[in-house]
């Protein structure tokens, strides 16, 4: 290959460039990045002996923009989720792997019923409706999202999955569903404001602040939740929600303060950390 550059050498000058950048996993992001460029999977990446001129310079432009902390997947275009593959970019909150521990949940609960009817509520890029559909074939899908450009990414992604998506305020969603709903989803806003500065580069950067932020303690969204839930639900009907680590208490709290859900349970990731609270509607 003329004009190319040997690939272990442009691999470890650029795994060093974003590790001074603070990149957290520097080398599985240039992996990712030369796979893309080459078009190739990251298993036929270790047989690439060099790369050509013009891949090269398409790879130091998406090497410079990660150095600046854009979204990996921004980059690449996809991201992935349990079973299936999302187009993602500019303006919609990039599904995260803790997620789909939630998205499992959802799945088991829809499982029990038989036609069961689940709503997924600020849907985002339409991830959990998405491996929801991918994995319950016969569920009644309904999902919404207010932010318009997330909406967008949702449109892409849930085309042709059977998914009721609609643009629109979780608060008010889905009247024509009351008293219906099998299983309530959501991964809602969680981030105090006063958290700004906590917060990843990629996500305070470049995700959607009203898919991060949700007032001063990050609970405002999930208050919203439990009160939509408990008209969506049917008797018996569940609902699941992701939230911070330092809201194990708080975020189930939301639910048994309430005086109407049983089995208000909070439930910790393979890491051991508190990730999202369940509660049954009671009968």
């Amino acid at each position: 290959m003329s004009g190319g550059v040997r690939r272990r050498e442009l691999r470890a000058a650029s795994v060093e460039r974003l590790r001074r950048a603070g990149v957290p996993s520097p080398e599985r992001d240039v992996d990712e990045l030369l796979a893309h460029v080459l078009g190739v999977s990251l298993g036929q990446l270790a047989l690439v002996e060099e790369v050509g001129a013009d891949p090269e310079v398409r790879f130091e432009a998406l090497v410079v923009r990660r150095e600046a902390r854009e979204p990996l997947q921004h980059l690449i275009g996809t991201a992935a989720f349990r079973y299936v593959e999302l187009r993602v970019g500019p303006g919609v909150f990039v599904p995260r792997p803790e997620t789909e521990l939630l998205a499992g949940w959802a799945i088991d609960e829809a499982r029990r019923h038989h036609d069961p009817v689940v709503v997924d509520l600020c849907t985002g890029s339409g991830a959990i409706a998405k491996a929801i559909a991918d994995e319950v074939p016969g569920a009644h899908i309904h999902a919404v999202e207010l932010d318009e450009s997330a909406h967008h990414w949702a449109v892409l992604n849930l085309a042709g999955t059977g998914v009721d998506l609609r643009h629109g305020d979780v608060a008010t969603a889905f009247e024509d569903l009351a008293g219906t709903v099998d299983v309530v989803v959501c991964n809602p806003p969680y981030i105090p404001l006063d958290a700004w500065e906590s917060v990843a580069r990629e996500a305070r950067d470049h995700d959607p602040h009203l898919a991060l932020f949700s007032g001063a303690d990050g609970l405002d969204a999930m208050r919203v939740l439990e009160r939509r839930s408990a008209v969506l639900l049917k008797p018996g009907g569940v609902v699941g929600a992701e939230h911070a680590e330092v809201q194990a208490e708080a975020a189930p709290a939301v639910f048994s303060g309430a005086g109407r859900w049983e089995s208000v349970r909070d439930h910790r990731d393979l890491a051991g950390r508190a990730r999202y609270v369940t509660a049954r509607l009671a009968r």
